[in-house]
């Protein structure tokens, strides 16, 4: 099986860049992570691409520079698909213009309900009895391209911002692997 070539841009803990890696190591998944680009130089994240010898960037710049070096990157690796996991920054338009329909994301919620940020906080807000977390293509309109699947959990009544953060979490974790299985069998 060739594998295609994938990128994962993160910005924090990297949670889901540990599963992603995790099922990459599995000879029949799709991706082999080539690169891991992070906008925060202190993103625990990178602990992984160290562990894993994984080739990683970090830049501290503004968006233009930072799309300029990353997709210089880009092309070097030859790569065919970007993973947004848990990466904090909106991306440009020419950017994603550049990369449409290679690029996902994952996103705390059941799209189109929550979009943005303080996802959990707005859930519980709304009392909301059913939650979870989609991964889909990433468009010009804040987590709004199309849906590649979603993932369901039950919010409990005792739940806080940080039981349901946990929650949703772990169904991340099986939520891209499977998307990006997905994504690859389509095409």
């Amino acid at each position: 099986m060739v594998k295609k070539k994938a990128c994962i841009f993160i910005s924090g803990s990297g949670t889901n860049l540990r599963s992603i890696i995790k099922s990459s190591r599995e000879y029949n998944f799709p991706i082999n992570i080539r690169l891991i680009v992070s906008n925060n130089k202190n993103a625990k994240g990178i602990i992984f691409a160290k562990k894993f010898s994984i080739p990683y960037i970090c830049l501290k710049t503004n968006r233009y520079n930072f799309e300029k070096i990353v997709l210089k990157k880009l092309i070097e690796k030859k790569i065919d698909l970007i993973c947004l996991a848990g990466f904090m920054k909106i991306l440009s338009k020419k950017f994603i213009r550049d990369f449409k329909g290679k690029i996902i994301n994952i996103h705390p919620s059941l799209l189109p309900k929550y979009k943005g940020l303080n996802t959990f906080q707005r859930v519980l807000a709304s009392k909301e009895r059913l939650t979870g977390c989609t991964v889909h293509f990433v468009n010009e309109k804040l987590d709004g391209g199309k849906v590649i699947i979603k993932k369901k959990v039950f919010v409990s009544i005792k739940d806080n911002i940080k039981t349901l953060k946990k929650k949703v979490q772990f169904e991340e974790y099986r939520a891209y692997s499977h998307a990006i299985r997905k994504v690859f069998s389509l095409n």
